[in-house]
């Protein structure tokens, strides 16, 4: 047995079991227009699996707003699926719903400014799509030029610096953003840790933003990379399929070991 099937089997025999996994570029493909974005077919089937499985909990920690989110998980209120959005700031509990969390009326005051700001800015710019999220703002670049995608780049950095130069700034996939919530899906994985009382944490992910969770897992988790680039995951996978892979091993596994 490799260090990587041990590594698989210790973790899918825990006792309690917390799969959380981003979603764009890791359960979906990565698309233009990110509202058109889905889970593959394999992807959803293996999520379903592992969540109707006993003593396993299975959450989406995604940059996304939590509404954006259940719209591209087709996630409904019956599911039993969590979902920990906006880098894990907002929480969805199954068979509770949302957790409020206490909002600043002069941090979202500022947030809606900057929105309508960074928005006009670039208007000129082709192929440049600014996202409205709950605690900030997010631009797109996927469908742009290359210059006019920098030149986008440059015009919210330099509105945000000026006028917010607290707020924390991501980057990922084509996308540039900022937010007045500091939170990372680092302290989103803890939070459902504690929150089910996990024994060990799968978590899997693609891009620049995941590595703050990879980074945050300790002996008995694993962490799992989806693509090829340089990483704090103990496992890599080249693609989606790959990942599915993964999953559905853990499901077998699983299963096997509750027998």
């Amino acid at each position: 047995m490799t260090a990587a099937d041990a590594a698989l089997e210790a973790v899918s025999t825990t006792a309690v079991l917390v799969v959380a996994l981003d979603f764009d570029g890791t359960l979906a493909p990565l698309v233009d227009d990110p509202m058109t974005a889905r889970m593959t077919p394999r992807a959803r089937a293996a999520v379903d699996a592992l969540a109707a499985l006993p003593a396993t909990s299975v959450a989406l920690v995604s940059g996304r707003s939590l509404g954006h989110l259940r719209e591209i998980a087709e996630h409904d209120d019956e599911s039993p699926v969590w979902l920990a959005a906006s880098h894990g700031v907002q929480l969805w509990v199954p068979g509770a719903g949302e957790e409020a969390d206490p909002d600043d009326a002069a941090d979202l005051a500022l947030r809606d400014r900057l929105q309508n700001e960074i928005t006009a800015a670039v208007d000129h710019l082709e192929g440049v799509w600014i996202e409205p999220k709950e605690f900030g703002v997010g631009v797109h670049t996927r469908r742009a030029h290359t210059d006019s995608a920098r030149e986008a780049r440059e015009i919210a950095d330099r509105l945000v610096a000026a006028e917010a130069p607290q707020w924390r700034r991501r980057t990922g996939h084509d996308i540039l953003e900022f937010a007045f919530r500091h939170e990372g899906k680092d302290s989103a994985v803890q939070r459902l840790r504690e929150r089910v009382g996990a024994t060990a944490v799968i978590f899997a992910g693609d891009d620049v933003t995941d590595e703050d969770a990879l980074r945050s897992l300790v002996t008995g988790d694993l962490g799992i990379h989806v693509g090829d680039r340089e990483t704090a995951a103990t496992l890599t996978v080249a693609d989606i399929d790959g990942l599915v892979d993964v999953l559905e091993a853990v499901a077998r596994q699983r299963v096997a070991h509750a027998q």
